[in-house]
């Protein structure tokens, strides 16, 4: 009997696609701020420290904000089928650009790769929604699908960390080309079993929509161009000024995009109010992000420098410790899902922000142990492994729940502009990731991982304390609205409809 005999076809062909997306996205963070610090003699960027962590955070921002104009594309302009296709056909031209060394070719590629991600991501979530109404059924669901796709997250980072450490790094990039080649054609293959859904937009785009969109893209790109013109001019061009421009942009586009939202006239007053709700959640999200996002620049950079990774006479490549976190995801993923199927409403949507929170904010507070200890020498590798189970449980908790509650939190014609939002805010954090980052070269490791865990676990009280609305409307959003026929997705089994 085939191992996807017992789940619906479409889930096969959406738990592929993205299996092999992400194997191309933990492939990159394996090894991309390790590529950055070295030296360009050795084939590297050469960049500081402090700057290819920045680099990272803002790579990392970019990706997820481009998903609200993604999410917007495939909810007006091409339907989320064609939306997948086309990011999936970019990103891996990014992987293709970043394989060859050549100079200039890794900075075209991560922008080919954020470009297909924000149009990529929004449209698979969203995809996958269709097929389940609002119930606590689509939070276990999520933590399923979110459980599956960390096996290629496991795998990527020893096939990508290895290559790029031991043969190069345009290798390990030429890695994670391979793997969304595989995607792309995965999914080209399985649409058919997608029953029509995300064929064609829910609402299309007008002409005079079009045009304004079209005319706002080529402003912002002859701003772009005039600026980057002038910095050249000048003589004063560096990859600072580009990292500084794409955080400014980080920081402004979600309150922009949310304000938006809010002001078009096909939502009701209900749906305004859920999505003043979502808005803490986003921003909690946000907060989350700041910290996880960290894991493949200051965590990646202190396994480097920091980690005793010597086994016998073979030392573990710095990337490989990047697979722990979803190891332990696939491990403790399907008790949580049956946790919450058990608990129901009675540990909601907050509750598990809120445990989200204390677990990302109690990561950086073992790390501030990790690094008082290790001073300029080497600790155990026990001590970051402790670091990413608090990370894996707390992506786990707040991630696919973040995801199902965003997605209920719309009415359908907006539901991949809201997946869009979600991926916008996540931007946010990260850019406030690679802001916060720099304070690391100003102040001893040990204080910047104590100040900012300590931040984390504060929020999350305020969360619970005053957060008393969101538990309330989103307790309101679990009933099954009449145009929506859900699929029951539990972690025993998943049935094909008949």
């Amino acid at each position: 009997m085939s191992p996807w005999s017992r789940y619906p076809r479409w889930f096969a062909t959406l738990f592929l696609t993205d299996m092999w997306e992400r194997f191309s996205f933990y492939g990159m963070q394996a090894i991309l701020v390790l590529y950055a610090v070295t030296p360009a003699e050795r084939g590297g960027l050469g960049l500081p420290a402090p700057t290819a962590a920045a680099l990272f955070g803002a790579y990392m921002a970019t990706v997820f904000l481009l998903a609200q104009p993604g999410g917007w594309i495939g909810d007006r302009v091409l339907g989320e089928r064609r939306a997948v296709t086309y990011g999936g056909c970019l990103i891996t031209a990014g992987h293709l650009c970043m394989a060859l060394p050549v100079t200039g070719s890794a900075y075209a590629g991560l922008a080919l790769i954020a470009l297909g991600t924000g149009l990529l991501k929004p449209s698979l979530s969203a995809l996958l929604s269709r097929f389940y109404g609002r119930s606590v059924k689509r939070e276990a669901a999520f933590s399923i699908f979110y459980m599956s796709i960390q096996v290629s997250a496991m795998l990527a980072p020893i096939v990508t960390g290895f290559l790029g450490e031991y043969v190069s790094w345009h290798a390990g990039f030429g890695a994670a080309a391979v793997g969304m080649a595989f995607g792309v054609a995965q999914f080209a293959a399985g649409a058919r079993h997608l029953e029509g859904q995300g064929e064609r937009p829910v609402r299309r785009a007008s002409r005079a929509e079009l045009a304004v969109l079209y005319r706002r893209a080529g402003v912002a790109a002859a701003v772009v161009a005039v600026l980057v013109a002038a910095d050249v001019v000048a003589g004063t061009f560096s990859v600072e000024h580009v990292l500084m421009a794409l955080g400014l942009v980080s920081l402004v586009a979600p309150p922009v995009a949310l304000r938006a939202l809010r002001r078009d006239p096909a939502l009701s007053a209900g749906d305004r109010r859920r999505l003043g709700a979502a808005t803490w959640l986003l921003l909690c999200s946000a907060l989350f992000w700041m910290v996880v996002s960290q894991a493949g620049s200051l965590l990646n950079l202190f396994a480097r420098d920091h980690v005793d990774r010597a086994v016998g006479a073979f030392t573990l490549p710095a990337g490989w410790l990047q697979s722990a976190t979803p190891l332990i995801i696939l491990i403790v993923a399907p008790l949580f899902a049956r946790t919450w199927l058990r608990l129901g409403d009675r540990f909601g949507v907050r509750e598990k922000f809120v445990l989200g929170l204390v677990l990302a904010g109690s990561s950086f507070l073992v790390m501030f142990g990790a690094a008082a200890e290790a001073g300029d020498g080497r600790v155990p590798v026990l001590w970051l492994l402790a670091v990413y189970l608090l990370q894996a449980c707390g992506e786990i908790t707040l991630g696919p729940v973040g995801l199902s509650a965003v997605a209920g939190a719309a009415p359908p014609a907006f539901r991949v502009r809201m997946m869009g939002l979600y991926w916008l805010f996540v931007a946010f954090g990260a850019s406030l990731g690679s802001i916060v980052v720099r304070a690391s070269a100003a102040i001893s490791p040990a204080a910047y991982y104590l100040l900012v865990g300590a931040a984390l676990v504060a929020a999350a009280g305020a969360l619970a304390l005053f957060g008393g609305r969101v538990k309330r409307l989103f307790a309101d959003g679990q009933e099954e609205t009449p145009d929506q026929k859900p699929v029951v997705l539990t972690p025993v089994s998943l049935q094909e409809e008949r």
